[in-house]
Formats: structure tokens, sequence, C-alpha cells
């Protein structure tokens, strides 16, 4: 199999795993109930980023982003950590308006960045990109754990730093042994399909209904 052809079906493959994603935009994964224990802590925060297409959409694309352009394995985490910051925002009770429209424009913007010609752009600017959404992303995560005790709330935290970790980390490695520039045709379809997210989810907040 040709270098090309095997990029090719990394490309796909990441797709796919877009597709086969159950088009859930909610933030709460015990049906709105409070996590009360450890247990129901951790579930919820291993849950939240998965459930929602957008979150994933955007931690996948981010981790490309960090792989192809060669950001480093760590670039992610700043996405990982913002959006920790952003839960003690929400549970502070600071009120962010609008913050579901502008998490579906992280989405789109990121999906457009990465679509097009994003070569330009340094590691600065993906950092204050990385964590101004963080921030949003995580701002929205705080809604299913504002009253929480303190040890479900910790190990949501935990769950919620776990798999957004594993995800954007994971998706950075692959991209990085991939070898694909900015302007390849795998990262570039990636871009596509997040930017079709990002509508989606930008279409269900300013439509009625």
């Amino acid at each position: 199999m040709t270098n090309a052809l095997s990029t090719r079906f990394a490309g796909f493959g990441l797709l796919a795993s877009f597709v086969s994603t159950t088009p859930a935009f909610a933030h709460h994964v015990m049906g709105g109930k409070l996590p009360s224990t450890f247990g129901e802590g951790i579930l919820s925060g291993l849950g939240h980023p998965v459930i929602g297409l957008d979150h994933l959409a955007f931690l996948i694309a981010a981790g490309v982003v960090a792989g192809v352009a060669g950001l480093g394995l760590w670039m992610p985490v700043v996405f990982v950590l913002a959006s920790i910051v952003g839960v003690f925002v929400h549970m502070q009770e600071i009120n962010l308006p609008a913050v579901e429209l502008l998490i579906a424009l992280s989405v789109v913007a990121i999906g457009l960045l990465l679509a097009g010609d994003w070569s330009k752009l340094g590691s600065a600017a993906w950092a204050a990109i990385f964590a101004v959404a963080g921030l949003l992303h995580g701002y929205a995560f705080g809604e299913s754990i504002v009253g929480a005790e303190p040890a479900p709330l910790w190990a949501y935290l935990l769950g919620l730093a776990l798999i957004q970790s594993t995800i954007a980390v994971g998706a950075a490695a692959l991209a990085s042994r991939q070898a694909w520039s900015t302007n390849a045709l795998a990262p570039r379809l990636i871009g596509a399909v997040v930017l079709g997210v990002g509508i989606t989810a930008l279409a269900g907040q300013v439509l009625p209904g």
C-alpha cells in the first residue's frame, strides 16, 4: 500500500468515527441527575465530552491540528486545562451569555481552519484558540455538576480531564505519525466533517424549534 493511500485510509477512519457517533448535543449523561457518588461523578465526567458531538468534534480537530502542525502532544492539553477552569467559572455562578452559540461557533471556526489554509498560524495563536474554546466548552460541562458534593465533583473533573486528554492526544499522535502537511487531503476532509458538525450545532441554536 502506498503512503498516499495509507494516509487517505487513516483520514477516512477518523471521518467514520464521526459518522458512527450518535449526534447528541445534550450535556447530561445521567438524564439530568446530579452525581452523588465518586463512581457517578467519574462516569459523568467520562461521558460528557463523548455524548456531545460538538465537543467531540472539537477535541479530535484540536488533536489533528497539533499532530499535523507539529505543535506537540501537549498542545491539546491547553484545551483540556481551560475546560476545567470553565467548569469552575460555571460553579462560581459567573454568567457567560450565549455559551452554546459560542461553542457551536468554535467548532465551525476550527473546522474552517482545518479544511482551509492554516499554515501561517503559529503555536501561540493555536494555544489562544484552544484556551478560549476550552473555557467555553468547560463552562457548558459545569452545568451538570453545580451543587455536587466534593467527592463526585473531583471525580467528575478527573473523568473529564482523562477522556478529553485521551481523545485529543490520541488524535494528535495518530496525525503526527501520518506525516500529513497542512494542505493534505485527509486533514482537510476531517476539517470539512468538523465544519458540518459545527454548522449543525449552530443551526440548532439559531433556528426556531
